[in-house]
């Protein structure tokens, strides 16, 4: 029914979208009404109420929802460059790299706005050592490309373990908290969500030839497709939107590699509709799983990377066994 109804699909994406954004500003330790939320973001509210909801919950929220969705755009993406079913936005090493430049920094004592620069730059710095190395003196395959990229993010691994073993203490929690995602100083979602619309919109906009390349290179070359800028201009958009997101909140897992799934179980594989919805479905799943990380054990907070699995993983097996009985 959704397959010939697209439309019906994202609309419902989108007012999910809205209704788990309005229960994280509902939610919290914080006994607030759906009616004085409403006031804060009008500006009527009192003073303690409109900074808990706008200065905090608000922001974090919005964060929430671009990473998620991101990580899941990034995802779809990489699939299609590796035509790997199996392909996420970390598996060519840049969660890895930022995770040792990030956690090196934290062993310096490096402040906040240092340890961001210093993953970012880790994260880039790994996906530009993979697309290298994997390039050498000619073309790259994505196979070349996937083998590269899961090599250097095992030594990436190691590394982090080793800084994990070496570090102080005190610093291993927020360290743990960081490779687990965490979004309690994630509160400038502007840049996110401006780099969400538009790598979206690119998206949609050239989703015919990421069908076309889906097929493989053989057939884009046979439609006039400029496979290699093309594959390239795909890595540099993931990179980024990888990059930015493990800067933000550190290293989520999962998102980008089911969600695509999800989608794709339910619209099929059309990038018109598959992009759009991902995003959505991704920034809503990490929104759920941010507000039960912020009020399960309220005032302690859960890993929100953990949750991300535990909510998306039944989901997931629910619909592959609906779509095998189907079949």
């Amino acid at each position: 029914m959704i397959r010939r109804h697209p439309g019906a699909l994202i609309l419902g994406l989108m007012a999910l979208s809205v209704a788990t954004l309005m229960v994280a500003l509902v939610s919290g330790s914080a006994d607030i009404s759906v009616q004085q939320t409403w006031q804060a973001l009008q500006g009527d509210a009192p003073g303690n109420i409109r900074a808990l909801i706008v200065e905090l919950r608000l922001p974090r929220s919005l964060s929430a929802f671009a990473v998620g969705g991101l990580l899941a755009v990034a995802g779809v993406m990489m699939q299609v460059l590796l035509r790997n079913p199996l392909a996420e936005p970390y598996i060519l090493g840049s969660s890895g790299g930022a995770a040792v430049a990030a956690l090196l920094g934290m062993m310096l004592g490096w402040g906040a706005a240092m340890v961001d620069l210093a993953a970012f730059a880790g994260a880039m710095s790994a996906m530009v050592l993979v697309f290298s190395i994997a390039q050498g003196t000619g073309s790259w395959t994505p196979a070349r490309l996937l083998l590269t990229g899961v090599v250097l993010a095992a030594g990436f691994s190691a590394a982090t373990t080793l800084l994990l073993a070496l570090s102080p203490d005190q610093n291993l929690r927020g360290m743990l908290f960081w490779l687990m995602g965490d979004l309690s100083f994630a509160y400038r979602p502007g840049r996110l969500l401006w780099l969400l619309a538009a790598i979206t919109f690119g998206g949609m906009v050239a989703a015919r030839h990421l069908n076309v390349l889906a097929r493989g290179d053989t057939q884009a070359a046979i439609v006039g497709l400029p496979v290699s800028s093309f594959r390239f201009a795909i890595f540099a958009a993931t990179a980024l939107a990888t990059a930015i997101s493990v800067t933000a909140v550190g290293v989520i897992g999962f998102i980008g590699l089911v969600v695509p799934h999800l989608i794709r179980l339910v619209a099929g594989s059309d990038h018109r509709i598959v992009l759009p919805a991902s995003a959505l479905a991704g920034g809503t799943l990490l929104v759920i799983a941010d507000t039960l990380a912020r009020t399960v054990l309220a005032p302690r907070q859960l890993p929100v990377g953990a949750l991300t699995a535990a909510l998306g993983v039944p989901l997931f097996l629910i619909l592959m066994s609906r779509s095998r009985t189907g079949q």
